[in-house]
């Protein structure tokens, strides 16, 4: 796309973003649907099913980069977002429901799974800052310990969300006494049948797999033709176009009235996403972490930082707004925002 025109990177770009909502929407509603059918509740269903999903270009990205032994760019592909797409909870606090009286979203959908996923996620952040001061001189059979733990860590982290969503030995299970209640869900006569639901999630990932990828290749394109730096660049509008999914289906998830889908998919895809360096490793068989960059540890210690901070507003539930979102979220958009002023230091 290199030798594209900017005006016409600019027009695709603009196209693969709206194939990319549209698509998040409809994957939205479907995983409602396959929830309820398969009995997988709004948290696990975020955790694994809609994460993965919206995440599926840059799986795609990450397994590209990994065949042709670029290792960097597998590495920055999967740590360059992961602070922004905790940013994403941001816009839907902010506009996922708006009104007098609405209360911020950390209030109502405060309950100890989300807690746990938030806590899945800063794990699986500490080991990849850990993985990446290893030497690369340490895999065996194209594998290294620091990606088998971050996968092992995401497994149990399954494990434990699907055991807190039957049962968790506190109060309400784990559920605050007048956080929203769980969405009913319609008369089965007249949802989608599973099978019609199954297509339209088939479908939808399809679309959001392909719309990403242009999204990733035309961005980089028109980044590279105006001068901005690959890193910056990466992190503040690839990002969010690339969050686009996840925007999508959070604000589909609050509007249909489940507020815990909306954090379970930021989490959960923040969860995952490391989960590919095992995938890349095992492709390129060389460590892939030890690859990581300053800037991309630094990205991650944020998104780690800015993830802990909405722990504690699940567990403080603030009532109170600042600009139209909750205190946890405005924070979050003041450390972001000077986070990027430090990556700008570190990228000049």
């Amino acid at each position: 796309m290199d030798s594209l025109p900017f005006a016409l990177l600019v027009t695709i770009f603009v196209a693969a973003a709206a194939v990319v909502w549209v698509a998040g929407i409809q994957l939205s509603k479907a995983t409602d649907v396959l929830d309820a059918r398969l009995h997988l509740g709004s948290a696990l269903g975020g955790l694994i099913v809609l994460a993965v999903a919206t995440n599926l270009p840059e799986i795609a990205i990450t397994v590209s980069a990994a065949i042709s032994g670029n290792l960097d760019v597998a590495v920055g592909n999967i740590l360059g977002g992961i602070a922004l797409q905790t940013v994403v909870l941001v816009i839907l606090d902010a506009f996922g429901k708006r009104g007098r009286g609405v209360k911020p979203l950390t209030y109502r959908a405060a309950s100890l799974t989300l807690v746990l996923e938030g806590l899945v996620v800063v794990a699986v952040l500490a080991v990849v800052i850990a993985g990446s001061q290893l030497p690369d001189r340490l895999e065996v059979l194209r594998l290294t310990p620091d990606v088998v733990l971050i996968a092992a860590l995401w497994i149990v982290g399954l494990v434990l969300v699907q055991r807190a969503g039957s049962h968790l030995p506190w109060h309400e299970d784990g559920r605050a006494p007048d956080a929203t209640p769980k969405p009913q869900k319609s008369d089965p006569t007249k949802a989608m049948s599973t099978k019609k639901a199954t297509i339209v999630f088939s479908i939808s990932a399809l679309a959001t797999l392909v719309a990403g990828v242009v999204l990733e290749r035309a961005g980089d394109a028109a980044s590279s033709q105006i001068g901005l730096s690959g890193v910056l660049f990466g992190a503040t509008v690839l990002a969010l176009a690339t969050s686009l999914p996840e925007i999508s289906t959070g604000l589909q998830a609050i509007k249909q009235g489940d507020d815990n889908l909306a954090i379970s998919d930021i989490f959960g895809g923040n969860a995952f996403l490391p989960v590919l360096f095992l995938v890349a490793t095992v492709i390129s068989g060389s460590a892939v972490l030890p690859s990581a960059n300053a800037s991309d540890i630094y990205l991650t210690a944020l998104a780690a930082l800015l993830t802990l901070v909405y722990v504690v507003g699940l567990i403080f539930r603030p009532r109170r707004r600042i600009l139209g979102m909750g205190v946890d979220s405005f924070i979050v958009l003041a450390l972001y925002v000077l986070g990027i002023g430090g990556l700008f230091a570190i990228s000049a």
